[in-house]
Parts: C-alpha cells; sequence; structure tokens
C-alpha cells in the first residue's frame, strides 16, 4: 500500500509537468503568457485534487494486486 504522503509527492510533481505542459498549450493558443498560465493554474488545481482522490481510492482497491 502507498503511503498518502507519497500520493501527494507523486501528485505534486505530476501537476508541475502538468502545469508546464498547459501554459505552452496556452500560450499558443492566446498568445498570452498570463491568459495561458492562468488557465493552466486553473487546470492544475482540479487535476491535482482529482488525482489525489483517485490515487487513493485506487490505493484501497485489492483488485489486481499479487
Amino acid at each position: 500500500m502507498e503511503t498518502r504522503r507519497r500520493t501527494v509527492v507523486k501528485a505534486v510533481l505530476w501537476a508541475v509537468w502538468g502545469w508546464v505542459a498547459m501554459a505552452a498549450v496556452g500560450l499558443a493558443f492566446t498568445g498570452s503568457m498570463l491568459a495561458g498560465g492562468g488557465m493552466a493554474a486553473v487546470n492544475t488545481c482540479v487535476g491535482l485534487l482529482c488525482y489525489v482522490v483517485y490515487e487513493r481510492i485506487w490505493a484501497n482497491i485489492g483488485w489486481g494486486r499479487a
């Protein structure tokens, strides 16, 4: 079983990576670093929360474990 701390660290690192990618996409679509970064920040916060909840649910499911 994975600890909560590990889940959160993984989620934060994934969110940072996702924010960078989304900021680049936002910049490409809007031409504005401020607008692109803002959209990426909102997306990252929502995604981070969803990822942590998702990982904690799966951490408690024994199906498929050896």
